[in-house]
């Protein structure tokens, strides 16, 4: 397929007093380094202030139907570009929060344009089947090509279930968990009985077991019943939503940089796999753990970090305690440098589920075997996810694989993070404290002195057309695309640079 897309061209030095040389670079020399041709090459702001007037129209008119309190602002998406989101008002800023990490390769890309033209995916979006009772004569092909190619299937899971979105692939992974529990329980081969089969039906045991899932404080696993009950980021979130009394536990208390604190973390982690350990063996006379789910970072609840030691603990836990551990990639997958954050961790065996969703753009989870489900309609929907999806998501990963986009991500994410490591102990000193992400390409976070320290940081950077997202209680993150550069981080940096000088 041909398109405009182009490829990288030779970095810029790490040094961040480089920084004043983005001002006298021209304008052609810039674009020919951007992987999108007709890519904007600097923020341009049109409103006194973002939301602009005709956002808050817009979002006025809304509210009528909708909730709208939580707008940031109203977007432009045809004239949206790359790593450049443009509001209604005609505001152009560079965009390191992508869709709340949900953007791949860049706003409009040609060869995602290309695929929505197709003929396949033009029939395949408007005759939307019941994947699980009447899949496309493609359906094996395209899952074959895409989510399921050797390349791209984490080590040692072979099975796929689509499904709608991130909190979806999480609550069917814990209905898999709790029936492949339940099943081993049993022993191979053994049915129902009528009790379970009765009882089941008005909630009660032994067909509805007082089962549990096991999370971690601070994590986010979605917003649907079961996703939210292992939820534990925000109050926000639960307030006044019935949940299922399942067990939380504490994340290791570590401290960053993680390598200045590798003694002190190490017994952190160590404490956090005791905690892990009391709490599955004492649940086992009030609710079983079924499974456990954890984040490779704890995103939503402010990028919480752990060293591989700490997960590789976990999976000998769950093991030897019969406890399926599932990972959940729904943020992360694509993001650290890597396609999956938890190949880092060099496990002895694979997780039995991961879960995704995001950059992918499609949702579902990976799982072995034992987590099929033992009958037909168990774990199950009408839609089972969305072929068009399925589609676009082969289509990303072949542009990440053609483009080496993990390979530029790890890249321009140590240059972001050396950089950043010197605001540090400069312009950004009593101002940015916990700076973390070493190694995870992009995925980098720190907080501010306060919640509202941190507000204000974002806003001002709105306010110079570069767009930031915060996360837990006072974290900035990034959270910008695969097709993210040097010269971009430069005019992040430069911004950056200049607010921490403001504040």
């Amino acid at each position: 397929m041909q398109s405009s897309y182009r490829s990288i061209r030779p970095c810029l030095t790490s040094n961040v007093k480089t920084l004043t040389r983005l001002q006298s670079r021209s304008l052609a020399t810039a674009a020919q380094q951007s992987f999108f041709a007709d890519e904007p090459t600097a923020p341009h702001l049109v409103s006194q202030s973002i939301p602009g007037p005709s956002s808050s129209q817009i979002s006025q008119v809304i509210a009528s139907f909708q909730e709208e309190r939580a707008h940031q602002f109203v977007v432009d998406y045809e004239k949206s570009v790359g790593n450049w989101i443009v509001d209604v008002d005609g505001n152009t800023m560079l965009d390191m929060f992508a869709q709340i990490a949900s953007i791949a390769i860049g706003y409009n890309h040609p060869r995602l344009l290309e695929l929505a033209r197709s003929d396949e995916f033009i029939k395949a979006t408007m005759n939307r089947p019941a994947l699980g009772s009447f899949p496309p004569a493609k359906w094996a092909e395209w899952i074959e090509t895409g989510l399921l190619a050797n390349d791209v299937r984490p080590k040692g899971l072979d099975h796929l279930f689509t499904a709608m979105c991130g909190s979806c692939a999480n609550e069917t992974a814990f209905k898999a968990v709790f029936m492949a529990y339940r099943a081993r329980e049993r022993g191979e081969g053994v049915s129902f009985t009528p009790e379970e089969l009765d009882s089941c039906m008005r909630n009660q045991k032994p067909g509805a077991p007082d089962l549990s899932i096991l999370s971690f404080t601070k994590a986010f696993h979605g917003r649907l019943f079961g996703s939210l009950s292992a939820t534990r980021s925000k109050a926000v979130h639960k307030i006044d939503i019935p949940a299922f009394d399942w067990p939380v536990c504490p994340w290791p208390a570590v401290k960053y940089p993680l390598d200045k604190f590798a003694a002190e973390n190490a017994k952190a982690e160590q404490d956090a796999l005791n905690i892990v350990e009391q709490t599955i063996i004492k649940q086992r006379e009030i609710k079983p753990v079924a499974g456990l789910i954890v984040e490779p970072i704890a995103s939503e609840g402010g990028d919480q970090h752990a060293s591989p030691a700490f997960f590789q603990g976990l999976r000998e836990l769950t093991q030897r305690l019969g406890v399926f551990m599932i990972v959940d990639e729904v943020q992360t997958a694509m993001a650290t440098g890597s396609l999956w954050a938890h190949s880092k961790w060099n496990l002895p065996t694979p997780p039995d589920a991961v879960t995704f969703s995001k950059k992918l753009q499609a949702a579902g989870f990976y799982h072995n075997l034992d987590l099929k489900a033992s009958l037909p309609y168990r774990n199950f929907n009408t839609w089972l996810g969305d072929p068009t999806r399925a589609l676009q998501a082969r289509e990303i990963l072949r542009v990440v694989r053609e483009d080496n986009l993990l390979d530029n991500t790890a890249k321009v994410g140590a240059y972001i993070y050396e950089n950043l490591e010197n605001f540090t102990q400069s312009n950004g000193k009593g101002k940015m404290f916990n700076l973390r992400g070493k190694d995870q390409g992009t995925f980098i976070a720190w907080d501010a002195e306060t919640p509202e320290k941190r507000d204000e940081v974002i806003k001002k950077m709105r306010s110079k057309g570069v767009h930031l997202g915060g996360c837990g209680e006072q974290a900035i993150r990034l959270r910008p695309m695969l097709v993210f550069q040097k010269h971009h981080a430069d005019i992040f940096l430069e911004n950056l640079s200049n607010v921490l000088k403001e504040i």
